[in-house]
């Protein structure tokens, strides 16, 4: 566990302003008709201009290097879709996941959005999952251990008759993308050595992932996309936040505290 001083706090939260500018470009141009493909490229320049760094682009995990700057998983997608030709329709939920490194330090942020009108329960689905994530950022002012949070978490989803995906998690977030401790959304005794204490310093990308139907997915033959078993949908959302002496920060929000889960 690598916990940050407060100068590198401040270096993390200058990478996360970058994300949820990256996060304002793709909802100005999320639009029925709109492929995933073009957000993507929006995105990649967007970063150039920056001068910051994508942190998803070239990941390798032992398969197809991911070729894209952003995950863009549509409906029944959980995570990990890669950007291409799909085009966006009305009433289509949008998952949108991107990180970047700026002066050497990374920041994380994932959102679902709806396009257009969406219908009542998928607007219920994504409620109830920034709902989960704000419960998260404030049950780490006033929870010891993770495993508190988590469970609280997976309760708060269970409790609105949805399901957690345990297939993946959070994680820590500094000067790599992907850090030690790892951060799961839900807890059971197996988990019992995850668990971490929340001190000052620790830095978290926080990120629950919910289906409408079962828990349970399916990776496609691309080797990244991660799809719901049932083909129902699915909804993401994530920010990197600091624990400072203060209480937990969120480094993802905009430069007056605009975003999600707030």
């Amino acid at each position: 566990m690598q916990l940050k001083s407060r100068r590198e706090i401040e270096l993390i939260r200058r990478a996360g302003l970058v994300v949820w500018e990256a996060h304002q470009l793709m909802s100005q141009l999320l639009k029925p008709g709109v492929t995933t493909g073009e957000l993507d490229a929006a995105v990649e320049e967007f970063y150039k201009t920056r001068g910051a760094m994508p942190l998803f682009k070239g990941v390798d995990t032992g398969g197809t290097p991911y070729p894209s700057v952003t995950c863009i998983s549509v409906n029944e997608e959980v995570v990990h879709g890669i950007p291409g030709r799909r085009r966006i329709n009305e009433g289509d939920i949008v998952s949108i996941d991107t990180a970047c490194r700026l002066e050497g330090w990374c920041a994380d942020a994932a959102c679902t959005y709806g396009v257009g009108t969406i219908d009542t329960d998928s607007k219920r689905l994504l409620d109830i999952t920034e709902a989960t994530l704000k419960l998260a950022i404030d049950a780490m002012g006033r929870c010891i251990y993770w495993s508190q949070v988590a469970t609280e978490m997976a309760a708060f989803v269970r409790d609105a008759g949805f399901s957690v995906v345990e297939e993946f998690v959070g994680h820590a977030i500094g000067r790599e993308m992907w850090e030690r401790p790892q951060v799961p959304n839900f807890w059971t005794k197996k988990h019992r050595p995850w668990d971490f204490k929340l001190r000052p310093g620790l830095v978290l990308a926080v990120e629950p992932m919910v289906n409408s139907g079962a828990r349970n997915v399916l990776l496609l033959d691309d080797e990244w996309t991660v799809v719901a078993a049932d083909r129902k949908r699915c909804a993401h959302f994530e920010h990197t936040i600091a624990i400072t002496e203060e209480g937990p920060k969120v480094m993802t929000l905009g430069p007056d505290g605009q975003g999600w889960a707030i």
